[in-house]
């Protein structure tokens, strides 16, 4: 679910306000204690992961399981970790958007989709996956169902009713009704429910073995339902969970080991388009530390479908500054995301509700996310979470305008610099921690950064190097 236009806000008033008002979650917990909050297990193999959505729908001419399972030597090629599947399930066709449907508008929580196979099918593309080393997450949507949900007419008590019908979901956060009409809400006030739930996400851990859930919409669902789901999941296996949502530090607690940056996501955007200078990125940075425990990292994307679908491509959005700002996510705290298409310079929006296939070619930029991925499995200084290194801004005479930093995680450093401008910029760098003999990751040539160096780079130029 496209949750833009909330965090749209939520990145220009959290700068404003982060020292001036505490959050609350919904146990009461305020911000200042958030930070404190003990980790749920994750595991062990996320400390270096990445991520790479499919939109089976329009991966392949097939838009089925098979032709994602060809895919995934080539995915792990290009330092893919994390597969996350958008969802497989039946979709509902009645109120449907569209001449197909919505992938979140579910019909049965526990069967797949004929159009992209076989239980069969699908079962092998996860063995696959996992001969290969890679892990397979599933998108789930735990806030509401499809109107012909086979829960509708076994249990209608699950869901909520207004005078006596059912009804689209209400944003909690603003208590107005969600323009969401292809689907209705549950009552997570029903205790069988929310067992029903627990059941429906056991299933796919035990029967197909996949590692992993993205939550849709996760701030919408109560959190102490997250609290209660987490430890029944881990009991089959130590599972990876992603929240889509951010405004939530209490999700770190009850059970997800990442969430969006979707207020990063925002602040790139404004950056690119002028809107906001280089700086106003570590007044975010610094905002989200004191909310978030320091264990915490987020999902760091220049795409997803949300994104793409409604908001733009990457040249919509960042137009020559899409790279830079790939840099950028694939090298602060953070597991980077690789939207489905971006490796064959995807410049369409891919429609939602209809099929539009991904243009494949020859995967121009798969050099370029391939060079950032590998970076990021091999240098343990972009590691996630406290398995990597902190950012240490590098001072320089252009801040608005040069982004320069370094992490370092025991002896393996990684410095980059962003031109996060259309114009040259000529720096000078100070401070110290990062002097000394690397390699540029993408010329593969020797780079000798010494004290007060100065440093000249083309319009939203980057340079990403390795000791």
């Amino acid at each position: 679910m496209n949750k833009s236009y909330l965090y749209g806000l939520l990145s220009a008033l959290l700068v404003a306000t982060a020292c001036q008002h505490t959050q609350t979650d919904q146990s009461g917990t305020t911000a200042s204690d958030t930070t404190k909050l003990p980790a749920p297990p994750a595991p062990e193999w996320a400390k270096n992961a990445t991520i790479y959505e499919v939109n089976i729908r329009q991966f392949s001419a097939e838009g089925n399981f098979k032709a994602v399972e060809a895919q995934l030597p080539r995915l792990k090629e290009l330092g893919v970790d994390i597969v996350w599947l958008m969802p497989i399930y039946p979709i509902s066709q009645k109120n449907k958007k569209g001449s197909l449907g919505s992938p979140y508008a579910i019909a049965d929580y526990k069967s797949v989709n004929p159009a992209y196979g076989t239980l069969a099918d699908f079962k092998s593309l996860v063995n696959r996956a996992h001969a290969l080393g890679l892990r397979v997450v599933l998108d789930w949507v735990a806030n509401h169902t499809g109107w012909d949900h086979v829960w509708v007419k076994e249990h209608p008590d699950w869901y909520t009713s207004v005078k006596g019908k059912l009804t689209s979901p209400v944003d909690p956060t603003t208590g107005k009704p969600t323009d969401w009409t292809d689907v209705i809400d549950l009552n997570y006030d029903n205790p069988d429910m929310r067992k029903g739930m627990i059941d429906a996400m056991q299933y796919w851990v035990k029967e197909c073995g996949i590692d992993g859930y993205r939550c849709d919409v996760a701030g919408f669902v109560p959190n102490d339902f997250w609290a209660e789901l987490r430890p029944q999941l881990d009991k089959i296996k130590t599972v990876f969970m992603l929240a889509e949502w951010e405004d939530e530090p209490g999700h770190f607690s009850s059970c997800f080991n990442m969430n969006y940056g979707w207020s990063m996501h925002t602040m790139m955007k404004a950056v690119a388009k002028g809107a906001r200078t280089a700086d106003k990125i570590d007044s975010l940075r610094e905002a989200n530390q004191k909310r978030f425990p320091k264990w915490y990292y987020q999902m760091l994307f220049t795409q997803n479908h949300d994104e793409n679908a409604n908001n733009g491509t990457l040249a919509e959005s960042f137009g020559p500054a899409a790279d830079a700002f790939f840099v950028l996510s694939s090298t602060l705290e953070g597991m980077p995301l690789v939207y489905n298409g971006m490796e064959a310079n995807l410049n369409k929006r891919l429609a939602f509700f209809e099929k539009d296939t991904i243009l494949w070619a020859n995967y121009p930029k798969s050099d370029f996310y391939k060079t950032l991925l590998t970076l990021k499995h091999r240098n343990r200084a972009l590691w996630n979470g406290l398995d990597g290194g902190q950012v240490v801004k590098i001072p320089t005479d252009h801040d608005d305008k040069v982004y320069a930093f370094y992490r370092q995680r025991d002896n393996d450093r990684v410095t980059v610099f962003l031109n996060l401008s259309n114009q040259p910029q000529t720096t000078r760098l100070t401070g110290d921690g990062y002097t000394g003999t690397y390699t540029d990751v993408f010329s593969h040539q020797p780079v000798e950064l010494k004290p007060e160096i100065t440093v000249t780079l083309k319009p939203w130029e980057y340079r990403v190097m390795t000791n």
